[in-house]
């Protein structure tokens, strides 16, 4: 057996788990983690790649966004003890709330010191226990190996989440027996759907009239978009794909028939939701920005739900019929089940919800100056093609953005769904680019989530990880001001100042260029409509030129009102619907 520190046993555990890449921070009690990994680099050649973050949240995010961005990665955030754990938290909540596995590792005092209120001493795990699938401060240094084993069992299995472990700096440093060499990953347990289940299914859907899909991120997280497609073709129902699952069919696809919700959402999907009388939500949560209120959401539907986690059927309203499953195990079967049917036509309802999707649009085009952010989105349609990896978070440019871009294909909308952390694009976008090294990827920020975390843009000059970042500036918390309307008030939100360094922007305040520039990245400031198509082609030269970050940040008219409202058959519309092809020129159906 071979004698060794147990801190190289888990960076040897790592790397048999199949991890590639660390985001992180060192420090005094997590040093020796740091060295385990260089004398790893040392002995093989090839060891983890190391990204330095600016703040252990943005490490956090960043492995957030390494996990979303390809079927199988885990990303894993490093940093010392005390408030390196702290700041973990919001990675750790937001990817605990939309089900995305990422490793916290954090350093700690000295076991015999955990009770004597030591320097930088936390009970991390107690913080971290609400919002991870496990968080362990590990006391032995012989559980060590079966702690990382564990963690990544658990992050794998059932709904998948995030873990974190303590590691106490002298527990890193003790000797154990570890054979690398016969560790092998504990199996992972994910529900699967009966045959009897998904023939139970078909006979309710056979019922159905006007049936859809509502497609959730449970089934990007089973890598089984291509499950879906074939399903929704073979049985003739259209699907709405929730925002967590936008991408699991193209949105040029026939019978993509828009995002349903709030906010969130296309005008043509809120109707064909409305007009349907069954709905199979596969992999999906029933979140309350997609239903609204459930009295409307479920009038005259039957529903059927299909969750990996057997806690979710039934929790946010109890279905007709619910089946705990693997959203990928659970479309196979069904899928073997429905080859082997007469499977009823549906053509007149498809044709229904395509002509919706013709002639319910909103519009795009106008040459207004301070710019109106829909023009913004059109131009984005028009410079970034189907293999773009769109990244947001929140706000109202995340909601317009959800309302007006294109997706193709399952990963290439990037989102933090349900916690929305401001801040959260960049370092999460740095973490897609370091996954897909060669894609495209273009992050959608408000003025304030930019300002949030916009050290890490000096992460993607160091570690040359060109990236674009479209930064939609309004000087305003626009989102919580649209909220603020039901007060009668616009209070506490306004951004704007005169910049004495920057006279020329008038009443926008931060000089999001000048500091870009500062941080080592390239940065584009656009006034003007007709300069948009310009300034993206010219952003995509700059990163291919110098390997950096760049920002086009857009100078908006500062109030613009985005279509929500409080019940999907009552969604305000605030701006001129589009009556004419040309005021939707982007539009995947031309406006009939």
């Amino acid at each position: 057996m071979t004698r060794m520190r147990a801190i190289d046993a888990a960076v040897a555990i790592l790397r048999r788990e199949g991890v590639t890449h660390v985001f992180g921070l060192p420090g005094a009690a997590i040093n020796p983690f740091y060295d385990a990994m260089r004398a790893d680099a040392i002995a093989t050649g090839h060891g983890l790649t190391h990204v330095l973050a600016r703040h252990v949240e943005g490490a956090s995010h960043m492995a957030e966004g390494y996990t979303r961005a390809a079927a199988g990665n885990i990303g894993v955030c490093v940093g010392t003890s005390g408030p390196a754990g702290t700041d973990m938290i919001t990675g750790l909540y937001s990817a605990s709330a939309d089900s995305i596995p990422i490793l916290a590792i954090t350093g700690q005092a000295p076991v015999a010191r955990l009770h004597k209120e030591d320097f930088q001493a936390v009970d991390i795990a107690a913080i971290a226990g609400p919002v991870t699938k496990l968080a362990m401060t590990v006391l032995e240094p012989g559980q060590v190996p079966g702690a990382f084993a564990q963690a990544f069992h658990l992050m794998r299995s059932g709904r998948p989440g995030p873990v974190l472990l303590d590691l106490p700096i002298d527990v890193q440093l003790a000797e154990i027996d570890f054979d690398v060499e016969t560790y092998e990953p504990l199996p992972v347990h994910r529900p699967a759907a009966t045959r009897a289940q998904a023939e139970k299914v078909l006979d309710l859907l056979a019922e159905a009239e006007r049936p859809l899909i509502v497609a959730g991120g449970g089934i990007v997280n089973a890598d089984a978009s291509a499950e879906l497609v074939e399903l929704a073709e073979l049985l003739d129902v259209p699907v709405v794909p929730t925002l967590m699952g936008w991408g699991t069919i193209g949105d040029d696809h026939p019978l993509m028939a828009g995002m349903a919700g709030l906010q969130t959402s296309h005008r043509y999907g809120n109707a064909t939701l409305l007009a349907s009388d069954f709905v199979l939500g596969i992999g999906n949560r029933w979140a309350n920005r997609h239903t609204g209120g459930l009295e409307v959401y479920r009038a005259g539907r039957t529903f059927v739900h299909v969750d990996i986690e057997p806690t979710q059927i039934g929790r946010v309203f109890a279905p007709d019929y619910g089946v705990v499953s693997d959203a990928g195990a659970f479309l196979r079967r069904i899928l073997a089940a429905a080859r082997e049917r007469v499977l009823p036509k549906r053509d007149a309802w498809v044709r229904e919800c395509a002509e919706r999707k013709g002639s319910m649009q909103r519009r795009t085009h106008f040459d207004d100056i301070p710019v109106k952010p829909q023009r913004v989105y059109e131009e984005m349609n028009r410079a970034f093609g189907p293999e773009t990896r769109y990244v947001s978070t929140i706000g109202l440019s995340q909601i317009a953005g959800a309302q007006f871009l294109h997706v193709y294909r399952p990963r290439h909308w990037i989102n933090c769904g349900q916690a929305g952390p401001l801040g959260w694009t960049a370092p999460a976008a740095l973490g897609v680019a370091v996954a897909d090294p060669d894609a495209p990827v273009v992050a959608l920020s408000g003025d304030y989530d930019f300002q949030f975390m916009i050290e890490e843009l000096a992460v993607g000059a160091q570690f040359n990880l060109p990236y674009l970042h479209v930064v939609v500036n309004n000087s305003y918390l626009g989102l919580i001001r649209q909220a603020q309307r039901g007060f009668g008030m616009d209070y506490c939100v306004q951004l704007g100042f005169d910049n004495v360094n920057s006279p020329e922007l008038g009443k926008y305040g931060v000089d999001h260029v000048t500091v870009a520039e500062g941080l080592g990245c390239k940065a584009l400031r656009v006034t003007d409509p007709r300069e948009l198509a310009g300034a993206f082609a010219r952003a995509r030269e700059l990163m291919a030129t110098h390997r950096v970050p760049v920002v086009v940040e857009v100078v908006l008219e500062q109030v613009t009102n985005i279509a929500m409202g409080t019940e999907i058959d009552s969604v305000a519309e605030f701006e001129e619907l589009a009556s004419t092809a040309s005021h939707a020129p982007t539009a995947t159906i031309p406006l009939r």
